[in-house]
């Protein structure tokens, strides 16, 4: 699987093609804003548009969702259901951030733990990440080792959980119960910022490393 990290919206956030080069076939992981860049990187990648995935839904990840599913007639799958209420919400997060009309959707498919999505003929796996917002999933492509952790970890940082219905407890839980075991060598793309290694994060993230836990 081949990837490219396009940032958007004016949070930055990093919208994810995903391709499996196999087949073609394209995912568009978390397009929160900007659908022209999108669709720009889409054409000079040469996939195949196949679905959106999901990992939350905050306006800067879900945001373009429901207008580049309909102009490319594509299905979205994820988040996990307990975002229903933030994507509810998304025409609202428009108007409180100042980004671009956004309109409420649902899925044309939840996520849950343990499910798998398909990108071609590439597999990814789904983990239930809780903590900074109830829905959260992560996206895990073993053969690749990478995983698309959204909002959940970042470089020497994690998710913030001051929002409705965030926890700091299920988020660290989860980094720490159902990440770092993926393995040290797994590269992570982030919903913001630069790439990093579970490895590096446990060993060096304040919030969640092996020596505060340890």
């Amino acid at each position: 699987m081949k990837y490219a990290i396009l940032p958007v919206t004016p949070f930055e956030q990093n919208c994810s093609l995903l391709l499996c080069e196999s087949s073609n076939k394209l995912a568009i992981c978390d397009p929160g804003g900007d659908i022209d860049r999108i669709l720009a990187a889409i054409e000079e990648s040469g996939g195949e548009p196949e679905k959106i995935l999901l990992t939350h839904g905050h306006i800067d990840h879900a945001g373009a969702a429901a207008e580049l599913a309909q102009r490319l007639h594509l299905p979205i799958e994820g988040p996990h259901r307990d975002d229903q209420f933030w994507i509810d919400m998304l025409p609202q997060q428009a108007q409180m951030f100042g980004f671009a009309p956004a309109d409420a959707f649902s899925p044309d498919r939840w996520l849950e733990e343990g499910d798998t999505v398909s990108v071609g003929e590439t597999v990814l796996q789904v983990l239930h990440c809780p903590g900074h917002t109830p829905g959260h999933v992560v996206f895990f492509e073993p053969v690749a080792q990478l995983a698309i952790v959204g909002d959940v970890l970042f470089a020497g940082s994690i998710g913030r959980t001051d929002f409705p219905r965030g926890n700091m407890d299920d988020l660290v839980n989860a980094i720490r119960g159902k990440l770092f075991p993926l393995g040290d060598d797994i590269a992570f793309i982030p919903g913001h910022g630069p790439m990093s290694t579970l490895g590096q994060e446990r060993l060096t993230n304040p919030f969640v490393s092996d020596s505060r836990y340890g």
